[in-house]
């Protein structure tokens, strides 16, 4: 057995959600100094650069959950994509896989593709406008800002939590765990736009304590084991309008947003290749 298939056995076999449920209550604690070596050793542990963080001291969190969830200065990420035409990259991370949604197909590694209607919670109506469009796949690693914002305007639909097992999302994990990211926890944001439909799919994973919107709060946890979905309006006082760039939620841990697209709306920057690290608010491609 190699290393590899090794590491996946050992994630077969661990209780994914107690852990990571156990993992969530403790970085929700304020323990004071205690608190502060363990943040201190992460940023040692993973070199996050604390010079791009509004608040520069550890000793400025009170908890491990207010430090992984950070707001950057402004200059620390200026926003590229200001092109009426350009998309904007929603999250820092490194671009796992993107390209064409193949007749409800999306590539995830190593030959293994999963289910589009699986992925956004099992209603075909829910799939059907990107049945045949574009998807882009970015992975979120411990050091990385950890707030996930909007690649486009769009007015939320609908929002769809979906139960599922909490795999590590790293680019091993996704070699060599098939349907990864449609086993795994998800919540799932579905919006209007100028175009149609786009998708936001926010992948949970092993340590992942917590997924949240800033419409709703923490999603989960807990949750349970039934999907669960809400309808929101298109107009009026209640209607939730987010503009390109806004935030519209944070994971605290790492873990992978799922972009989805209709067929013949993003053409991709033709610079942009699988491990490239990504960026908030740099250019991922413009309207085709």
């Amino acid at each position: 057995m190699n290393l590899d298939k090794f590491k996946v056995q050992i994630q077969h076999l661990t209780p994914k959600h107690g852990l990571s449920r156990l993992v969530g209550k403790y970085a929700a604690a304020r323990w004071g100094w205690l608190t502060q070596i363990f943040i201190r050793f992460f940023i040692w542990r993973y070199k996050v650069d604390m010079s791009e963080a509004i608040m520069e001291k550890p000793s400025d969190y009170k908890s491990f959950n207010d430090f992984f969830t950070r707001y950057l200065k402004p200059e620390a990420r200026p926003f590229k994509a200001t092109g009426e035409q350009q998309f904007a990259h929603p999250v820092d991370g490194a671009m796992s896989q993107f390209g064409d949604i193949e007749d409800g197909r999306i590539f995830q590694a190593k030959g293994h593709y999963y289910s589009l209607t699986e992925l956004i919670g099992g209603d075909p109506r829910d799939a059907h406008p990107f049945r045949n469009g574009d998807f882009a796949t970015v992975y979120l690693a411990p050091r990385d800002y950890h707030r996930i914002h909007m690649p486009w305007d769009g007015t939320l639909r609908k929002m769809i939590y979906v139960p599922g097992d909490l795999y590590s999302v790293n680019p091993m994990t996704a070699a060599n765990v098939p349907n990864l990211f449609a086993r795994n926890e998800r919540v799932v944001a579905i919006f209007d736009s100028d175009f149609g439909k786009f998708a936001m799919v926010l992948v949970g994973a092993t340590i992942v304590a917590s997924i949240g919107t800033v419409w709703s709060g923490t999603v989960t946890p807990p949750r349970g084991p039934k999907v669960h979905s809400w309808e929101y309006p298109a107009g009026g006082d209640q209607a939730i309008h987010l503009k390109k760039g806004e935030e519209m939620g944070h994971f605290k841990l790492g873990s992978t947003v799922i972009m989805l697209f209709p067929e013949d709306v993003i053409d991709f920057d033709e610079d942009l290749k699988p491990l490239d690290v990504t960026r908030v608010g740099e250019v991922i491609g413009e309207r085709d």
